[in-house]
């Protein structure tokens, strides 16, 4: 379970429609002046470098992030995110690539409070690292945010974005989603909470979806893209989805701005296409 590194898909495809997505919840959520608390259930190492061995191992950012640096044509959406790559890189060049809590944390107000689960310890000493200048609006936890989170909701703001983002290499990650946000949603029902997903041709991914659309939810938005055909041997990731409970009511129209874009310009064959449904009342 302790396997997984996210250093190896540092801004990948699925990293880009996760972080553009999270930086867009985060500037609704600033809107109003009443705090918010950002919970990341797995957190990673927080930020990445793109030259260490585990990145340039299959440079999975250079069909991701990197395809979109340096285009003019960006729509505005997707600047808010990549200017926070750019700050990382000063000088230019891709050698950083910020994960979530980093996202999060350059969006982020002064009473604003995160709350950073990783059980991974190499990764978690690295999270606390690419934190420690938040000082106490930053909280590192290594410990299962399956179950830690319960701790926290509902946050004393009663206003919480949560993303749900593990690495569903154990099976089980699947069905523990679904749980866990059932006993989320019974202690935080307001909150938003945002789940990431692979699309790959497994049955526990093609149906985990329509799983989380029938929990006790009454406002929710899933949004997927593909960037090739899935493989012919059965395996790999061929895109990637995040599902939203209680979405901004922008957030619909702002994605179908967008992700013919990220299509375009992410899309590595003839089987690149997104998907966008939602029940907003």
């Amino acid at each position: 379970m302790l396997s997984y590194r996210h250093a190896f898909h540092a801004g990948n495809h699925a990293d880009v429609l996760k972080h553009f997505v999270l930086v867009q919840l985060l500037e609704y959520f600033n809107q109003k002046d009443k705090p918010y608390w950002y919970i990341d259930t797995h957190a990673g190492a927080g930020c990445y470098s793109l030259e260490e061995v585990f990145a340039r191992k299959n440079a999975e950012y250079e069909e991701g992030v990197a395809r979109l640096l340096g285009r003019k044509d960006v729509p505005k959406e997707l600047r808010e995110y990549l200017k926070v790559v750019r700050d990382l890189n000063t000088d230019g060049r891709l050698r950083l690539y910020p994960g979530s809590p980093c996202c999060a944390a350059a969006v982020l107000r002064p009473d604003d409070r995160m709350r950073l689960f990783e059980l991974h310890p190499a990764d978690s000493r690295l999270l606390q690292q690419a934190v420690e200048n938040m000082g106490n609006k930053a909280l590192v936890l290594e410990q299962d945010g399956f179950t830690g989170i319960n701790a926290f909701l509902p946050p004393p703001t009663r206003r919480a974005l949560v993303l749900i983002d593990p690495p569903y290499e154990v099976k089980t990650d699947y069905r523990t989603v679904i749980s866990m946000l059932k006993e989320s949603l019974r202690r935080f029902a307001t909150g938003t909470y945002v789940v990431w997903y692979p699309k790959l041709q497994s049955m526990q991914s093609r149906e985990l979806p329509d799983k989380l659309k029938r929990l006790p939810i009454n406002s929710w938005l899933n949004v997927s893209l593909d960037v090739q055909k899935p493989s012919e041997d059965g395996f790999g990731m061929h895109g990637s989805g995040l599902f939203v409970i209680n979405p901004p009511w922008t957030l619909p129209e702002m994605l179908k701005k967008v992700m013919p874009y990220l299509v375009e310009v992410l899309g590595l064959d003839d089987g690149a296409k997104f998907e966008l449904e939602y029940e907003i009342p």
